[in-house]
């Protein structure tokens, strides 16, 4: 996976936002003005399982290795020397890719 020593609070997720290709299928080169942000990625690290002010319990809603869909505007970007993760809220992910 990685190397890194950041461990996630509870409630919190940190992802490996995967790359995106900079040509196109048919070949179009696209500048980096143009890049839209990931969201997509791979599962580094979780925090636990918490519970809400409402006494609500908010599990984990994925696993490391698993690859996830995240809201476009969640999460808060952190960089590691050359290394680039989001952490996110349990909530700011949409979905696991099986």
């Amino acid at each position: 996976m990685s190397n890194t020593n950041i461990n996630p609070v509870a409630g919190y997720i940190l992802i490996k936002p995967e790359k995106k290709d900079k040509v196109t299928e048919s070949g179009i080169v696209l500048p980096d003005s143009h890049e839209d942000k990931p969201q997509q990625g791979v599962v580094i690290a979780i925090g636990d399982d918490f519970m809400t002010d409402y006494g609500i319990k908010k599990t984990r809603p994925c696993e490391i290795g698993d690859v996830v869909i995240y809201k476009e505007w969640g999460g808060k970007e952190y960089k590691q020397g050359e290394e680039e993760y989001m952490i996110l809220k349990f909530e700011d992910v949409m979905a696991v890719i099986k």
